[in-house]
């Protein structure tokens, strides 16, 4: 077996485990590809009974899925009248229609959606803080049913949302509650019972294995400006309750909780937490201390405690979803020009409202977040920010893997105020986005592989478009790996993929007198559909953040492709231009130190497209020159902030150096 999780060795210094997991790689590597494996010759342990997958690829394949959705039994997308429940998304996921809101007078949906392609593997990440205040306030046959909470609930849900908000902001429980909050907890046990048995029915344990469900909830602390997390489970093995923000005041305790509940107090019992939004935790509180209670106690040092328990649970972090990306912000160092890709223009969520915030933050986007963990592991000999990188949708429409900008109809409900009807033009605030994916590189679409590439980080996001992209770092690639037919087998065998430490360092003479680490990142373009074709590549990047004397830097260098002539016509939204197919680079970073901490991620862009809201605003023949033309609700569509295109975009997990003579841990 491979041991996925963390561990700390002398750096340099190959363990026994690690001879035995080359060892088994390189067998594996042998194995003929799409044959079936039995359970016991897989290279992670089977931890659930289920018919092994026919199709099982040791050189793994990409799984396209969704970490973050929400559905009628989280509060707000409740509110909202979401009415699908987890059942309804994993049928939406799989690629079956389902209606959404507004609902007729009989319980009708108005609408109905369905994916042009379904999703490999998903997970519902309700907010467990009131499992029990909405099951309680859906259920006429309970006594709390026309308490005041529950009818404002029902009757005024567009006021209601701040009062609800409270108890994420001061963990106090309602009255409708009873002694202790019995009540609302023996509900939410209901609920959270009713979200397990919603994940088993889904999961295709047959041979075919055509999809995966993970069961998972999201823990939403707002007591410090926007700290949620998503926590996603290896199988069926879970805590008895869906732990949340009420329960455990901050990030550390939640993580202490799940040592107790999970890991150490329940045998088979295993899982990651995937903190989201930094671009919203202000000035960049995700990526200090997770002990604080309120912003003042941001200030706190780190220590070796909080570092190993962080690192061991927050494994991933979501970069890109509805409320906007999280990798970069221009300024000072950063003159990086992608990084002006869907930015929201605030710092905090209550900007969404339109109240008065602050602009974004770099402190709060992940590149940073990533850089200020080289540091801490200089200190701490552990880094508490390796994290590896996905995205996801963040939709409240019970509605995962809804991405396509050509046709998106929103994630916030059916309106931007929460209407009971749907609103005039455009369906969504217009700094909001369709958000994205997340991608594993699994063996098998199954739960121990899905969970096993979430955990060794082999993981990219997508901005909602499905590219295919591999990354490897080693010492000794040759130049030509393009165009070898191996190129996965040897970047396997004498390397690492995205998510991993780069292997000890060989001497020069060792590797033909190369002394910096070479990477090899191939991107194959998104195939699309017949009716949606995909879009041809840009460019290939790698970005580089690193160490020196104290202080970290940054670096983008386009490594295949560059600038070209692509562009959209406006007034069309048809691409105009020429891209790739498929692209591929072997690079050497020329300005290595090798006493200094790096990192390294690829990013892959694609040609220009049309942004969701042009796509509508051509429709509505909105013409910005003749104000006559502007229907109700379209005045967004002349808003000169908001560009009309995009490049869509994949990001791949880091994979990472430390200095020679270092101790770290995965």
């Amino acid at each position: 077996m491979i041991d996925a999780r963390p561990r700390q060795r002398l750096r340099g210094l190959p363990t026994v485990a690690d001879a035995i997991a080359r060892v088994l790689v390189l067998l594996l590597l042998a194995a003929p590809t799409g044959s079936r494996a039995e359970p016991s010759k897989r290279p992670y342990p089977i931890t659930e009974e289920r018919e092994p997958c026919r199709d099982y690829e040791p050189l793994r394949r990409p799984l396209f899925g969704d970490t973050h959705v929400h559905t009628a039994y989280s509060h707000d997308a409740s509110t909202q009248d979401t009415r699908n429940t987890p059942r309804e998304a994993y049928r939406f996921a799989r690629g079956e229609r389902v209606g959404i809101q507004p609902y007729d007078a009989e319980g009708r949906a108005t609408r109905h959606v369905r994916l042009d392609r379904p999703l490999d593997w998903t997970a519902i990440s309700d907010h467990s803080e009131m499992f029990g205040e909405v099951r309680i306030c859906s259920d006429p046959k309970h006594p709390e049913y026309d308490s005041d909470v529950c009818w404002n609930k029902r009757n005024a849900p567009f006021a209601l949302m701040g009062f609800l908000a409270r108890i994420s902001a001061t963990n106090e429980r309602h009255k409708m509650c009873g002694p202790a909050a019995q009540l609302c907890r023996d509900a939410a046990r209901d609920v959270w019972g009713d979200i397990q048995a919603a994940a088993e029915a889904a999961y295709d344990r047959s041979a075919a294995c055509r999809f995966t469900s993970v069961i998972g909830y999201e823990w939403t602390s707002s007591i410090a400006s926007n700290l949620h997390r998503n926590v996603l489970f290896r199988n069926h093995v879970v805590p008895d309750e869906a732990i949340s923000s009420v329960d455990t005041i901050s990030a550390f305790r939640l993580f202490e909780r799940l040592e107790q509940a999970c890991t150490k107090g329940r045998p088979g019992c295993d899982v990651v937490v995937i903190p989201h939004n930094s671009n919203i935790s202000m000035d960049g509180v995700m990526f200090q201390t997770t002990r604080l209670t309120s912003v003042a106690g941001a200030n706190g040092e780190v220590d070796r405690e909080e570092a190993q328990l962080r690192n061991r649970f927050e494994r991933l972090i979501e970069i890109m979803q509805h409320k906007g990306d999280s990798e970069c912000l221009l300024g000072a160092e950063t003159t990086d020009e992608a990084c002006s890709f869907e930015k929201l223009p605030y710092d905090a969520m209550s900007g969404a409202l339109r109240a008065p915030t602050n602009p974004p933050k770099r402190s709060a986007m992940v590149r940073e977040g990533l850089k200020k963990g080289l540091l801490l592991e200089q200190r701490l000999g552990i880094n508490p920010l390796k994290f590896g990188i996905l995205a996801s949708t963040d939709t409240h429409m019970a509605t995962p893997g809804l991405v396509a900008e050509q046709s998106w109809i929103g994630h916030g409900g059916a309106s931007r105020v929460l209407s009971p009807a749907v609103p005039q033009g455009l369906p969504d605030n217009i700094e909001f986005n369709p958000g994205g994916l997340a991608v594993v590189w699994a063996e098998e679409n199954a739960r121990d592989s899905i969970f096993e590439a979430l955990s060794r980080r082999e993981v990219y996001g997508t901005s909602g478009t499905r590219p295919e992209v591999r990354f490897f770092g080693g010492w000794r690639y040759p130049d030509d790996l393009c165009r070898a037919r191996d190129l996965v087998a040897r970047g396997y065998a004498e390397g690492v993929p995205m998510g991993q430490d780069l292997p000890r360092r060989l001497q020069p003479e060792q590797t033909g007198g190369a002394a910096a680490p070479v990477f090899v990142v191939s991107a194959m373009q998104d195939p699309g559909t017949k009716s949606r074709p995909g879009t041809p590549l840009q460019r290939i990047q790698i970005v580089k953040g690193w160490t020196e004397k104290g202080a970290t830097h940054e670096r983008v260098f386009d490594v295949a492709g560059g600038p070209n002539d692509a562009s959209v016509d406006p007034t069309t939204c048809e691409p105009k231009g020429e891209g790739a197919r498929s692209l591929c680079a072997v690079w050497r970073d020329p300005g290595f130190d090798p006493e200094e901490n790096a990192f390294y991620y690829a990013r892959v862009l694609e040609n220009p497209t049309c942004r969701w809201h042009r796509h509508l605003c051509v429709a509505a023949k909105v013409d910005c020159a003749k104000p006559e033309s502007i229907g109700k609700g379209f005045e967004a569509c002349c808003e000169a902030s908001q560009p009309s295109t995009v490049q869509e975009r994949a990001w791949t997990s880091p994979i990472w150096y430390e200095a020679d003579g270092g101790a770290h841990a995965n």
